[in-house]
């Protein structure tokens, strides 16, 4: 067994769906002294940062980043566009989707959730068919969750926006693409989103400790309307500063170091590459779940994520099925790979493969024979096969 005072060799396999593992290139980004972050060598990294940023949210509008979690992003999405008692109409596609409509409460904002079945995307029909029913105009903002998280699904933001044009609504579009920026395509602008959500640590392939907010022209005139407290949060002071690369209190300079060299290497690589290598490493995944016998949770193939899978367990023949969380510390404890757990409606019968930032075949592979040798090992009913699905896919597609 993995004790915890032990030191295996190796690398440890972190295959949740984010946080992803840090490249060594970006950590040796990190290492550089902290400077002052009131001098000229931070505001060229400042300028640096935020320029490239905007490359990689595909937009011309301000990108406001904050120390924080991503927690901390739908926070500021919410409190400078909204006032006490709004109207937000919200899409249940998971656990993320459904505790930001959480904070939403929270906030004292009057949150209205569309249900879904956690193996679906946004239904973008019945968004249109709520909004054309509120002839009043009373929902100020529709939310929804580009990449669930938490169960592999990737809702059609296009659609969405199309859906809110066709009602012909005024209300704002909030997106979360926390795990789907620089992993899956994602064009803040040409989508027409009002305010895109996101964070450091998945396809950015930073540690935790960055979030970010895409703001439209829309919003920021919204901004001077909306009443939600907001002191640490507001946009205006920030984008003042910002424009002479600079930030009104301490910024985290060492992530920022980060962040400039993950910019770097995601357009280096190219945007177009980078979504096709996620695409590829997602249906090779795929095809081992199903060589194995085993289920996808979500159901539409065009939603697939190219940031992660869920698998659902096999019953064991009682009409109960395996448990996923033991069959995951097996595979940490024997194999030193870490799977994302089921959260929230699906705990317990579902484990996360995570495919996503700095990965590459041999990677991948590695991932999913962890999966099967665990398979073996905690006794989960399964077809021998799925890691050889996977190898032949890869194989075939090599260099495309």
């Amino acid at each position: 067994m993995l004790k915890l005072n032990s030191h295996p060799s190796g690398r440890h396999f972190l295959q949740i769906p984010g946080p992803s593992a840090v490249p060594d290139r970006i950590l040796r980004a990190m290492d550089y002294p902290t400077i002052d972050h009131r001098g000229p060598e931070f505001q060229a990294l400042g300028k640096k940062v935020l320029a490239s940023i905007q490359q990689i949210f595909k937009t011309e509008q301000p990108v406001v980043i904050y120390p924080s979690s991503g927690t901390g992003a739908w926070e500021a999405a919410l409190v400078n566009t909204l006032s006490a008692g709004d109207d937000v109409l919200m899409y249940e596609t998971g656990q993320f989707a459904t505790l930001w409509k959480k904070l939403a409460d929270k906030l004292g904002l009057n949150a209205e959730l569309i249900e879904g079945d956690w193996r679906h995307g946004v239904d973008a029909s019945r968004i249109e068919a709520r909004l054309v029913a509120d002839t009043a105009h009373r929902i100020k903002a529709v939310c929804v969750v580009h990449n669930e998280t938490s169960t592999g699904v990737t809702s059609d933001i296009a659609a969405v926006r199309a859906a809110i044009d066709r009602a012909k609504h005024p209300a704002l579009l909030l997106v979360d693409t926390i795990s789907g920026l620089g992993s899956a395509d994602y064009r803040h602008d040409a989508w027409g989103v009002d305010v895109t959500v996101s964070g450091s640590q998945k396809g950015l392939m930073l540690p935790p400790g960055l979030s970010f907010n895409a703001v439209s022209a829309k919003a920021l005139e919204a901004s001077k309307q909306a009443t939600l407290p907001k002191a640490y949060w507001g946009w205006e002071e920030i984008l003042a500063m910002n424009e002479k690369g600079f930030w009104p209190y301490t910024p985290a300079t060492n992530l920022l170091y980060g962040l400039a060299e993950a910019c770097d290497m995601l357009l280096e690589e190219g945007l177009d590459r980078v979504f096709a290598r996620h695409r590829r490493h997602g249906e090779a995944t795929r095809r081992a779940v199903r060589a194995w016998g085993l289920e996808v949770l979500c159901l539409n193939e065009d939603e697939y994520s190219p940031v992660l899978t869920a698998v659902v367990m096999p019953e064991d023949g009682n009409g109960k099925r395996h448990d996923a969380d033991a069959f995951r510390r097996i595979v940490l404890e024997h194999f030193n790979m870490s799977l994302g757990q089921g959260l929230g409606k699906v705990s317990g019968w579902v484990f996360r493969i995570g495919h996503l930032g700095d990965f590459n075949d041999l990677t991948l592979l590695g991932t999913l024979a962890g999966v099967e040798a665990g398979f073996i090992k905690a006794g989960v009913p399964h077809q021998r096969g799925g890691v050889q699905a996977a190898i032949d896919y890869l194989a075939e597609t090599a260099g495309q």
